[in-house]
């Protein structure tokens, strides 16, 4: 049974088009086929959820299989959040507006180390027990809404798991919450878990039953089977699961790529590719880098296939290539070239995500961006020749010079460049390098008639992370904090630079968390009731951090947390006290540091420990990296010693390679084509077409922006000839008449579309009608003399029908009285506050034409009427509102009244 959603998701909660599930490509199976019934979760708002790739992908996997569904479900704004609360309703996947707790299988992405809060937020709003022993306990046989029970009758639950980075990383401070984790990558995963619950759902195996059968695939880690040593070491608790759990590795399929067109604007807003995975530079600090391994290029003739057929389909006017590396896909340039010459004339911009500034190049330039020339990122990382050598970046000062001087040259003024503080053996000398290496770019790319390069720099503080070289390093926040002044202070003297700084208190949590075992589960359950949620949001953070700080106190930890904040994290040495005390509360298992004791300008190293073969709490995770070689690896860093890329020099040994993870796929790239040239905006005014069409529906809930967004997608994908602007932003040119109310309903919208040779109104009608949602029907198009005004300046009026209420006992002769009234004034002044803070009357009156009762409603319980009226619409700003009729209401009667709906039946045009 569906919940009854719809009369929470309205126009008075902010953005509701996000609830709504209704995108463009979104997939609606029938509930009754599916034998398997996911919802696979985003832990963040619509905006960010909805635009993460990897959620695309598994999305669009899952409902490709036989008998499986895959609904989705995102965290709610505050807003919907207090609705769901104070009306009871739980949480619901936005396609089928069911509850959570009617499907088989809820799968969380867990991609921060913070992050978990929200999951939990997510649960409570769903109704759904917090942790796997209590969703394990008889709870009685509450109606599942037919679905037949997967786990018997004890549990009325979904299976819960999660994964994603941090929950292949380091699952253990989240273990008590997730049946199981999926680790790795889930293209061919978790359709072969959608399997085994098949077979056991047609078996009628219990909950316990059912884990244990998914605990044989490779890739999933079953926590309960699973027991904690005193030193935080992980390991079986029955002999017939596997002492170590492998990470799956799949080859990324850019046709899965395409899919979900939202109706709101989302964070990354635009047709994003995948065109390699893995990376394997090597960077001594970086997880994505050690859990992604080995690379795999995608093969460009798909790479190509895939973005042309995306464009189409989605209609955005932007993609994306996305990699840990894009520089590192030799055929790049190939790829981006063939992408911009085929599309040339359609507007359309490539973006990158950060990329080696050692492979930037003219090519590369060449293909980015097109009339909207976008942001350029590099991560240079370390401010000094040493420190890069030390996090083993493989970049020189000379090539640094080279990319950054190549996009000042090729056009670029603004460059954001990535830097961070904390790293093993840096000295204050590297910190000021930072200064001094921004201010040398600057003086290198100086010429008369430019303006100066100019710089946005993020200075994040490094947070070592399990499975790399630095999992042993420890940090320091009052070293932070000092090196970050020490920034402040040399970056006074620099103009043209603006520099963001990452909290250093949220580092610290990061760590804490990040590197942490089983016992921080009751942590992290507690930070959440104390209001922990959103942490990586800045407007949360004071909350975020004062809960989290609290939650490791009352569990007793805060001085593990205290070691950590003072860079001394340092558990394994049995002879200090710290180390017995650790032990006797169950010991983080956490990686040994520096002592947090550098002065300024120390020439300080990362220690030689002898304690580097202790268990620690994410061994049992096998990722394909050697332990050893990790060791190894920590050697090489304090030495300085650089290790080359595996994928274009010498194998590096680190143990991926092999029949578990495969091995490096790297292909040569094709010839670049030659450049057909810029896009030009074709501004030729051959017709115009005006359509009036309607808002119905769940539509109603989508803003004017969005609407002028998706008419700008809709004439791509329908292939219509629209004209251009000019100028160096060109767009189509399209005019929407004027804005309707969030919310309101209409029949007499108005559109005027220009185009750039002559299209038949049949035709262009058909065209259009097919690629509009159902709730945007057109009435009727019709062509219009070029030289006539757009109709967003001919409008005089508007016609409205409006529902409203009276707030008091009100018979049909009443309201008839007041209409009346209204009617029969010359003058209703209301006072109004203009957008600078003055008030000023107006007679609201004499923007009145018409005013008639519709039709009543009087019931013991309430009083409403619909009322038709014509009033002023001009587009100078002389409107009469339905808020405004409320208004006059209140001015003749002294009632109160709560106006239910709006609709415009029309758009009253003048000659």
């Amino acid at each position: 049974m569906a919940v009854a959603v719809e009369k929470l998701i309205t126009s008075d909660i902010l953005k509701p088009a996000r609830y709504l599930g209704n995108e463009r490509l979104s997939v609606h199976k029938p509930w009754d086929t599916a034998a398997i019934r996911w919802v696979l979760t985003y832990p963040e708002v619509y905006e960010v959820g909805a635009s993460n790739l990897g959620h695309i992908i598994l999305y669009n996997i899952l409902n490709a299989q036989p008998r499986q569904l895959c609904d989705r479900a995102y965290l709610p704004g505050q807003d919907l959040a207090a609705k769901l609360r104070a009306t009871d309703t739980p949480l619901f996947a936005v396609e089928s507006k069911r509850s959570l707790t009617e499907f088989d299988i809820l799968g969380f992405s867990l991609s921060y180390e913070l992050g978990a809060t929200n999951i939990l937020e997510m649960l409570d709003l769903a109704g759904i027990p917090l942790t796997w022993r209590d969703r394990q306990e008889d709870r009685g046989a509450e109606d599942r809404g037919g679905r037949g029970e997967l786990a018997a009758p004890q549990s009325p639950f979904p299976l819960i798991f999660a994964g994603g980075q941090t929950a292949t990383s380091n699952p253990e401070p989240y273990a008590d919450f997730f049946d199981f984790f999926a680790l790795g990558d889930g293209e061919e995963l978790l359709p072969e878990i959608g399997l085994v619950l098949e077979e056991a759902k047609q078996a009628g195996l219990n909950r316990e039953q059912t884990l244990l059968d998914l605990a044989q695939i490779p890739g999933v880690y079953v926590p309960q089977f699973y027991d904690m040593a005193a030193d935080g070491s992980v390991h079986p608790n029955r002999p017939d699961v596997p002492k170590r759990i492998l990470r799956r590795v799949a080859t990324p399929i850019p046709a899965y790529s395409i899919g979900l067109v939202p109706y709101v604007q989302t964070v990354h807003d635009r047709l994003t590719i995948e065109i390699r995975r893995g990376c394997t530079r090597g960077c001594r600090f970086c997880q994505p880098g050690m859990l992604t391994r080995p690379a795999r290029d995608v093969e460009p003739e798909k790479v190509v296939e895939a973005i042309e057929q995306g464009m189409q389909a989605t209609g955005y006017n932007e993609f994306s290539l996305l990699s840990l590396s894009c520089s590192d896909y030799l055929s790049l340039p190939a790829v981006g070239m063939e992408i911009k010459n085929r599309l040339k004339n359609e507007n359309i911009s490539l973006s990158l995500p950060s990329q080696r500034v050692d492979r930037f190049d003219e090519n590369i330039a060449n293909i980015l961006g097109g009339t909207r020339q976008g942001g350029l990122t590099f991560a240079p990382e370390a401010g000094t020749q040493r420190m890069r050598d030390i996090v083993n970046k493989g970049l020189t000062n000379e090539e640094l010079l080279r990319g950054v001087k190549t996009a000042w040259e090729q056009g670029w003024d603004k460059i954001k460049l990535y830097f961070m503080i904390g790293l093993p053996g840096e000295t204050d000398a590297d910190v000021v390098g930072i200064a001094e290496t921004v201010s040398w770019l600057q003086r290198e790319c100086r010429a008369k008639g430019r303006k100066p390069l100019n710089f946005n720099l993020t200075i994040s503080n490094f947070t070592p992370k399990p499975h790399t070289p630095f999992q042993w390093h420890s940090v320091s926040t009052a070293e932070f904090k000092r090196k970050q002044n020490l920034l402040r202070h040399e970056f006074r003297r620099i103009r043209g630079v603006k520099v963001n700084f990452t909290d250093v208190r949220i580092s610290a949590m990061e760590d804490f968390i990040g590197r942490g075992d089983r016992s921080l589960g009751k942590v992290v359950r507690r930070a959440w009731e104390l209001g922990a949620g959103m942490d990586s949001w800045y407007d949360n953070l004071d909350k975020a951090f004062t809960a989290w700080g609290d939650a490791i106190a009352e569990a007793g930890l805060d001085w593990k947390y205290r070691q950590v904040e003072n860079g001394e994290w340092n558990l394994f040495h049995a002879e200090a006290q710290g180390g017995r005390e650790a032990e006797e509360q169950g010991g983080l298992g956490a990686p040994v540091g520096d002592r947090g004791d550098r002065g300024a300008g120390e020439n300080t190293q990362l220690p030689i420990l002898h304690s580097l073969e202790t268990p620690l709490p994410w061994e049992h995770i096998d990722t394909g990296i050697d332990k050893k070689w990790l060791v190894e690896d920590l050697q090489r860093a304090l030495e300085a010693a650089t290790v080359p890329d595996c994928s274009f020099e010498s194998c590096s040994h680190c143990g991926v390679c092999g029949t578990d993870f495969g091995h490096n796929i790297v292909i040569e790239p094709p010839t670049i084509p030659q450049f057909a040239g810029e896009f030009v905006p074709n501004t030729t005014k051959a017709q115009r077409l005006r359509v009036w069409f309607g808002k119905q529906g769940d539509m109603a809930l989508m803003s004017h922006l969005d609407l002028m967004r998706l008419f700008d997608r809709v004439v791509r994908r329908a292939g219509l000839p629209v004209a251009f602007t000019g100028g160096f932003h060109p767009s189509p040119r399209i005019s929407v008449a004027n804005a309707l109310a969030l919310g309101a309903t209409s029949s007499g919208e108005i559109v005027d579309f220009e185009l750039t040779q002559v299209v038949e109104v049949d035709t262009f009608r058909k065209q259009l009608a097919q690629e509009l949602p159902t709730d945007i029907p057109i009435y009727n198009v019709v062509q219009q003399d070029l030289k006539a005004a757009a109709a967003s300046q001919m409008i005089e009026a508007a016609e409205y029908l409006m529902t409203v209420a009276a707030l008091c006992e009100a018979t049909s002769a009443q309201w008839q009285d007041w209409i009346n009234t209204i009617k029969a004034k010359d003058e209703l002044w209301w006072e109004q506050t203009t957008k600078s803070g003055k008030s000023q009357l107006v007679n609201l009156r004499s923007r009145l034409f018409e005013l008639e009762l519709v039709e009543t409603n009087n019931s013991k319980d309430e009083s409403t009427v619909v009322l038709r009226y014509v009033g002023s619409c001009r587009p100078d700003g002389l409107l009469l509102r339905p808020e405004h009729i409320l208004s006059m209401l209140e001015i003749v009667s002294g009632k109160e009244f709560q106006l239910l709906h709006i609709h415009r039946n029309q758009l009253v045009l003048g000659v």
